[in-house]
């Protein structure tokens, strides 16, 4: 493959081989360049200066060759993305539990529309997207069967507590590809700050902190008003008049809010009168539609299933399969449990309840 390119006041050709970009000048000694290296150049050129550039990265925990053609946070968004727990997220709960119509959202879809509105903002602001879109995809790669629910199951269960950013960081630093994926600090970093007390050391990760909550409070009340929960009439309108009475006018008002608010500044913020809206809006669907009396009596079944499965392999570990035992690494079989029952998706879990704990239908001979 061959390209032009411009040296002085001639075009000359390189050549292309394997990774690595072949700078061929006649009569000049030109070094070689991979495509790593011209994107790492670019970020130098044209990001802010609190954007976090690649080749500035702190690095991984374990020292890897660079690859010719992506950029270490390029690969981190690879490998998350070829993850077995990525795939996995695509049966596992946003709000409603194993949803049975087509359009509802699952952490899958929440996870993706969480890095557009992440990749959106990074690139108003001139960080790296790359970084940013890693974070955004990794962010909830810890979390449990049935949503929330089932992390506060599992918070009570486990005498070590459970947070799902935490176990998040515990995939991608453990349990996936039997010694985990290796990732750079900077997403680690993200991937365990999006949400709790911590916050993240990069704006990146800070736009993922936001972005996760201006995806999961708009989609879930389009969500919530499918399912009847809610009607679009029932948003207080002190909250709708300020972000929009759509979901894309809301979306659009909180992004803008951020970007304007953050324009070449170290720290990622929101317009406080737009910030004030998005937690009221927030605070309403905790009211009307996570704690509603349908969706707790829900919880109490999603409890029993994973409390159920909980003290029966804490009971009878021979029944974990050998492969999760050792992707663990861990002598604590409740370590064990628990990362067994949080990668589940919900449809498992609910088979494996069923095969332990409901009769089979006799078939007599």
């Amino acid at each position: 493959m061959t390209q032009k390119i411009k040296v002085g006041t001639r075009a000359e050709t390189h050549t292309v081989s394997g990774s690595a970009m072949q700078i061929k000048s006649y009569g000049r000694a030109w070094c070689l360049m991979t495509f790593r290296e011209k994107t790492e150049q670019r970020e130098r050129e044209y990001l802010s200066r609190y954007a976090v550039c690649s080749a500035d990265s702190r690095g991984r925990a374990r020292a890897e060759e660079k690859c010719g053609l992506r950029t270490d946070f390029q690969r981190d968004r690879d490998r998350v993305i070829h993850s077995k727990a990525f795939r996995r997220l695509k049966h596992k709960t946003q709000v409603f539990l194993s949803p049975e119509g087509d359009h509802y959202r699952t952490r899958l879809t929440h996870t993706l529309e969480v890095a557009q509105i992440a990749r959106t903002i990074s690139r108003a602001l001139d960080l790296n997207e790359d970084l940013t879109e890693a974070i955004a995809l990794g962010h909830d790669l810890g979390h449990t069967p049935f949503g929330h629910s089932g992390e506060r199951a599992l918070d009570r269960l486990c005498p070590q507590g459970f947070h799902h950013n935490e176990q998040s960081l515990r995939v991608v630093n453990v349990l996936e590809r039997h010694g985990g994926l290796n990732l750079t600090y900077e997403v680690k970093d993200g991937i365990l700050c999006h949400t709790g007390d911590k916050m993240p050391q990069t704006a990146e990760g800070e736009i993922v902190r936001f972005a996760d909550k201006i995806a999961y409070i708009n989609h879930d009340i389009d969500d919530a008003v499918r399912g009847g929960v809610i009607k679009e009439s029932d948003l207080p309108k002190e909250y709708t008049q300020i972000l929009g009475k759509t979901r894309t006018e809301r979306i659009g008002t909180l992004i803008n809010g951020i970007i304007d608010s953050s324009i070449d500044k170290p720290h990622i913020e929101m317009e406080q009168s737009v910030f004030d809206a998005m937690m009221g809006l927030r605070e309403f669907m905790f009211s009307n539609v996570y704690r509603n009396p349908y969706a707790e009596a829900e919880e109490v079944k999603s409890f029993g299933v994973i409390k159920a499965l909980f003290e029966l392999f804490c009971e009878k570990p021979e029944l974990i399969p050998e492969g999760i035992r050792h992707t663990s690494r861990s002598d604590d079989n409740m370590i064990v449990v628990r990362d067994y029952i949080a990668g589940m998706t919900d449809r498992f879990a609910i088979a494996l309840y069923c095969k332990h704990f409901v009769p089979d239908s006799w078939n007599g001979k």
